[in-house]
């Protein structure tokens, strides 16, 4: 009998359509040999599937302007599939695992996650990821600064000289040439995003170099509390007082329509200090669908849900009750998932304001 194709991963991306230039949450599931995606998680059958056979996946995909977080399938016919995860870990990932599996194809192996540690290796043996959590750590990265230009207030950012000075002190490069060119890979892997007009034009190309040596070229961690004040020229988003709180974990969930009643794929970012859950359409679109101000809320697992069966929504529920009595339903992927949520709502309920 034949064996059935390993499960290696699976949960919500964002695929783009092929017919059409759109974009939409999908389940998406890699095996050993192909992705599958499905329409929705409980359907028996996939939309769609992607033989992974001699193809290639790219995390460096700089096509769609703002939708960060892309990574690119190239098939053997060179086809191209575009997904975006909802933040930088889950994309990495993904790109992980394809990768790892491409190379048990290859090889004619059995996909091992304990090979998959070993195979992250760029040349000459830089882990980006790895480098970018170095420079995110709050003791001994790169400090955060509040910088003003132009009547404008950037916070949670600094600047590319302060990158460079970063780098070369941590004997992570031997000269500031380097510093440019492993900070440019780091751009270009989505790990930083550029903050005004200067640190944009070298992004896109209209400078000498990607990433910028400049104290006037300011950056910021793509998963950071980065916000911007004040009249801006460029694409910077104002956010509000609420947004300014550490993002403590983000991720897809379906969630019940406080009208409709109907379940819908929505990307969540949980915040602390202020305390803010806040949701958003994970197929585009900046602004938030709505916030759940978290502060002396409750949140528990629950077995049922009024009216979820009709969507076949069953299993991994849970629900927030804030303080002024607003009831909000929500499904997890998996029991872990679900508890992982429900902790980390609990914890920031209890501290953020």
């Amino acid at each position: 009998m034949e064996r059935e194709p390993q499960k290696i991963r699976e949960g919500y991306l964002v695929k783009k359509s092929s017919v059409f230039n759109s974009w939409k949450a999908m389940w998406v599931v890699l095996l050993e040999d192909c992705l599958e995606f499905y329409k929705k998680k409980t359907d028996k059958s996939p939309k769609g599937m992607i033989p992974l056979k001699d193809g290639s996946v790219s995390s460096s995909v700089q096509d769609f302007g703002k939708r960060m977080f892309v990574f690119k399938f190239s098939t053997v016919k060179q086809q191209d599939h575009f997904f975006q995860a909802t933040h930088l870990e889950e994309r990495d990932a993904w790109v992980r695992d394809i990768k790892r599996a491409l190379q048990c194809i290859q090889g004619g192996q059995k996909f091992t996650r304990k090979s998959t540690r070993r195979s992250i290796r760029l040349p000459e043996n830089v882990n980006l990821g790895a480098l970018y959590l170095r420079m995110k750590d709050p003791d001994t990265g790169i400090k955060e600064m509040k910088i003003e230009k132009d009547k404008k207030i950037y916070n949670c950012c600094f600047n590319g000289t302060c990158v460079i000075d970063w780098l070369v002190s941590n004997n992570t490069v031997r000269n500031r040439q380097e510093g440019a060119m492993l900070s440019s890979a780091i751009l270009n892997e989505g790990y930083l995003q550029p903050a005004g007009d200067l640190s944009k034009n070298g992004a896109e190309g209209l400078a000498e170099t990607t990433f910028l040596d400049d104290p006037e070229a300011y950056y910021y961690f793509s998963d950071s509390g980065f916000y911007c004040e004040g009249n801006s020229s460029d694409d910077d988003v104002i956010l509000k007082e609420e947004f300014r709180g550490a993002v403590v974990k983000q991720g897809c969930l379906l969630k019940q329509g406080h009208r409709r009643k109907n379940w819908k794929v929505r990307k969540f970012v949980l915040r602390d200090d202020p305390a803010y859950l806040h949701y958003f359409d994970p197929s585009g679109g900046e602004e938030p669908l709505g916030a759940i101000h978290l502060r002396s809320c409750v949140v528990t697992a629950v077995d049922d849900v009024p009216e979820a069966r009709k969507y076949d929504v069953e299993g991994n529920l849970f629900e927030i009750i804030t303080s002024d009595e607003v009831h909000y339903y929500l499904q997890a992927a998996t029991s872990a998932e679900r508890t992982e949520w429900i902790k980390a709502i609990q914890i920031v309920a209890k501290t953020g304001k």
